[in-house]
């Protein structure tokens, strides 16, 4: 496939676009940046919240599919949360649309259900419970997603991403590890599913103290081959352990992240 992948050179894209083109995807970068150096392909430089910037990449060559990864990873206001995430994904839709693209994989988040206490596992079915305005944007994102489906038969896979590392770094990341090469092989399975619709998958590897439910992902052909565990030695004891486990988002689940939706500091 030949696929557009936004954020091409944030943390996640640098590692995933080699690895598609591995699995025989021909990739076409978009980020706000330049052509990071060592990238293999066609390169456009441009702001998702664009739309006029997302047209010309969709009109410079034919694609099969999005990969949707850029966005502000951190938590901001509730407007700058939703252009980042929402805005960006309806561009990206709308010229999906004009140009007969019907599929699309969505860099969503585990923080779109950061709220919900801990549980020995979360399905995918839980209800939307955003931890921040951060997770605000995701479950908007999610949204659209959805409805591009029902009206288009647009095919969105949202995966609902945990720790992507290259190696956890915590005993919260013991459960929400997602491994660089499992980054890949859930894509790789979004993006050549048979018909999936608007699906909802949680991106974390094949970990033994993991929170969230990996059949969803199963049944798009996501098999994780990694397991935090192997890294369990390594990872440090603290007193922050029993409060970042309280809820599945863990940090971003407390007050130290509580400000006003339309905070202008």
């Amino acid at each position: 496939m030949r696929v557009l992948v936004t954020g091409a050179a944030g943390s996640i894209g640098r590692v995933l676009c080699p690895g598609l083109v591995d699995r025989g995807h021909e990739v076409v970068g978009f980020d706000r940046v330049p052509e990071p150096e060592g990238f293999e392909g066609t390169w456009h430089t441009g702001d998702c919240a664009d739309p006029d910037a997302v047209l010309a990449a969709f009109d410079a060559q034919p694609l099969d599919g999005v990969v949707h990864l850029a966005g502000n990873p951190d938590e901001t206001n509730l407007p700058d949360a939703l252009l980042s995430h929402t805005v960006t994904t309806a561009a990206l839709l709308d010229a999906m649309v004009a140009h007969k693209v019907d599929r699309i994989v969505y860099a969503s988040s585990n923080h779109a259900v950061g709220l919900t206490p801990r549980q020995p596992q979360v399905g995918a079915d839980t209800r939307p419970r955003p931890d921040t305005f951060y997770g605000v944007g995701k479950v908007a994102a999610e949204a659209l997603l959805s409805l591009y489906a029902d009206r288009y038969a647009i095919d969105a896979v949202a995966c609902r991403i945990g720790s992507f590392q290259e190696a956890p770094e915590s005993t919260r990341q013991l459960s929400t590890w997602l491994s660089h090469d499992d980054c890949v092989r859930m894509v790789h399975a979004a993006l050549t599913a048979a018909a999936p619709g608007f699906a909802v998958l949680y991106g974390i590897s094949a970990n033994s103290r993991a929170w969230w439910d990996l059949e969803p992902g199963h049944a798009l052909g996501y098999h994780p081959a990694d397991d935090a565990e192997e890294f369990a030695g390594r990872v440090p004891v603290t007193e922050a352990d029993a409060s970042e486990a309280a809820y599945v988002g863990g940090p971003m689940a407390g007050a130290s992240f509580h400000r006003p939706a339309l905070d202008r500091s």
